[in-house]
Formats: C-alpha cells, structure tokens, sequence
C-alpha cells in the first residue's frame, strides 16, 4: 500500500504542476479543487468576472481526469439544464424519471458558474446531491459519483435563505484580479495557455488512492492542536459551526496525505484558514493563528499552504520550486538576449530568499538551491570579467 500511496500522490502533485502553469495567481486555487476532491468536501471561489476563475477548475478538472460537468446558472435557468430532461418514455407510462446521460448528476467533477442564482427548484435538489451524493427528482433516486464540486460567485450571498445551501461549501477561497506588479507575468502565461503542451493528467483511481490514505490518517496527534487553534478563533470573534469545525479535520488529513504524509501534524493545520466563511474572519484568522501556522509545509500545494499562512516554511517551498523550475529551463548560451532575462530572473530568486531569510536561517529546501543560483550567478559574473 504505502508504493501505491507514494505512486498516486507523486502522480497527483505532478498534474496539479502542469495544470497551474500559466495561470498566475491562482495556483493556490488549483490546488484547492485538488484538496476538496481528496477530502470529499466542496469549494466556493469568490471573486469578479474576468479572474480565470473558470479556466483553473477547467484544468484542475482535467489534471485530475473524470467526468465533467459545468455550467453558467441564471434566474431562469431550468432544472433540466443541470440534471437532465423527463425521460418522455417512461413518462408515457406515467412515471416521471430525468434522463441524467451527460449532465450533472453523472460528472466526477462539476463547476457551477453563478451559483446562488439558481432557482429554489435546482438549490433544494443541489442540497442532497452536495451534502449526501444522492439525487432525487420526480420518481428518479439515485447515487452521484460526485467528487467535488466547485461554486463560483462574484460575492457571498446576503439572502439569509442561502446560508444552508452556501454552508454546504467547506472550502472558501476570495480571488481577486492579478497586481501591476506580476502583469507581464500574466500576459506570458495566458498566452502559454493558447500552446498545444500536453500536460500530465493523474487518474481517478490515483485520487482515490490519496483520498483512502486521507480517510484512514491518525489525526489524534494533531486533533489537539486543531481544538486550540479553534479555541483561538473563537475568542478572537471568528465562530465556525460545529459541522465546519468537524468537517475541517478531512481537509487537514487530504493535506497530509497529498504532500505524502499518513499521519497529519501541525504543518497541515493551515486548511483551516480555507474552512473560515468570510474574506475579512479570513485575514484575521490569519493574525490570530500566525504562530500556529508559522510551521505550515506542503510540497504538493505549496501555493495554498502559502496563501493561507503566509508561514516562511510554506513560503521557502514555493522559493524553492519556482528556482528549480528555472534552473531547469536555462537557454542555450547562443541565446544571449534569453540568457540575459533568465539570469535576472534567477537574480530575483537570489534576491527573494536573502529578503525573506537570513543567511543562519535559511531552510534545507533553500539551502542547496541558493548555492546553485550563486555558482550560476558567479559564473556569468566572472565570465562578463
């Protein structure tokens, strides 16, 4: 088992790597539909039209392998637009059953655009289909293979009727467009995404492998620093609901298990950020818990363990991931205006970890690499000479 666990969780980490690329600032997003696959639980994207939000759970989706469904909902959508229409045979016989060939009841991962405005007819019959993989309409019962399903909306529902459709989302995560700083960055990588590049695609029976792993961890040892840090929202005014509260634990188990761990520790508790309802308990959440989170690692989602603690383990890992990328990438010496831009990137590594990390502090998984980036930099140093 433990072969087959490293098998899967390597082959997972690897399609999530390619299904990122390109898309800047949300690698914390991809990773997230990754998570709440392997825990069994649901994600709610939040942000404005036009943040790609559609095209990470696109990949993410694809990345993971399965059966997928997506769909924009309106005011005037109709039930059959997500579930399929009355099966007209069976309807002569005086039996109302939904054809669910290619429509949501039949996906492994789903995307729903505009969530919350879906009519009180699709909401009802989506609160089953999330909460117990079952779907019920008219005469039809039956069990969804549903893995996860990931609701997007430009901002969280006031209507106090959406609160227990909305609660079904365990998983939260506040998008906002990309900064002036990385917009260069943003056009190279959008336009990486026009590229006909095969990315590496994991299997269902891959996901299933880590989601087993997730499902049979030991949380004892972290179950008690989980309690305090819940202690610790609580008295700072940020309250989660005993079913989040509870549910929280699948997210800290599929973090483990995704960065290879059977046993999850206090480095996997920064999914917890992920489980506070509102942006604003997010960022507060992050304040109170700084210390708490200061240990937060995660090789395989690194992106999302940054993002939630902002923690210099996390933020060493993902130093160290995009400084190998790059030295893996060197242009041929020929190149000379290519060289050029990809040492002053390499540069900008340099310059990150020495700004983030002092010199006797430097984690093991920046240790090598800054020697690496020092021999390359001295080399075309002494070369130039």
């Amino acid at each position: 088992m433990s072969g087959s666990f490293e098998v899967a969780a390597a082959t997972v980490r690897d399609a999530l790597t390619d299904a990122g690329r390109g898309l800047v600032e949300r690698e914390a997003m991809v990773e997230l539909v990754a998570l709440s696959a392997v825990a069994g639980e649901h994600l709610l994207v939040i942000g404005p039209p036009g943040t790609a939000k559609s095209e990470a759970v696109r990949r993410t989706a694809r990345a993971l392998g399965g059966s997928y469904f997506e769909y924009l909902l309106g005011r005037f959508t109709e039930p059959s637009e997500i579930f399929g229409p009355v099966d007209l045979r069976k309807l002569r016989e005086g039996v109302v059953e939904t054809e669910t060939s290619g429509m949501l009841p039949e996906a492994e991962v789903a995307f729903l655009d505009e969530v919350f405005l879906g009519s009180t007819a699709i909401l009802n019959t989506l609160l089953g289909l999330l909460n117990e993989r079952t779907f019920r309409r008219g005469h039809t019962r039956k069990q969804v293979p549903l893995r996860i399903c990931v609701g997007a909306s430009n901002a969280l529902p006031e209507d106090d009727a959406l609160a227990a459709f909305s609660d079904r989302f365990l998983a939260r995560i506040f998008v906002e467009p990309v900064p002036d700083s990385r917009l260069e960055e943003l056009l190279t990588g959008g336009a990486s995404l026009w590229q006909d590049a095969v990315p590496r695609v994991a299997s269902l029976d891959a996901l299933d492998v880590v989601a087993g792993v997730a499902r049979g961890a030991d949380l004892g040892p972290v179950r008690p620093h989980l309690a305090q840090a819940l202690r610790t929202l609580r008295s700072a005014g940020i309250g989660l609901s005993d079913r989040r509260a509870v549910k929280v634990q699948r997210l800290v188990a599929a973090a483990a298990a995704l960065a290879g761990r059977t046993t999850p520790g206090v480095a996997d508790l920064w999914p917890l950020i992920y489980a506070v309802p509102t942006k604003e308990a997010q960022a507060l959440a992050r304040d109170v818990l700084r210390d708490v989170l200061a240990a937060s690692e995660n090789t395989a989602l690194p992106a999302a363990a940054l993002e939630a603690s902002a923690g210099p383990l996390a933020r060493a890992q993902r130093i160290a991931q995009a400084g190998q990328v790059l030295l893996e990438t060197r242009p041929p010496d020929e190149d000379a205006d290519a060289l050029t831009a990809w040492r002053l990137k390499l540069e900008g590594v340099a310059r990150e970890m020495d700004a983030g990390f002092a010199p006797e502090a430097l984690p093991d998984a920046l240790r090598a690499l800054r020697g690496e980036v020092a021999a390359v930099l001295g080399d075309a140093a002494s070369r130039a000479a």
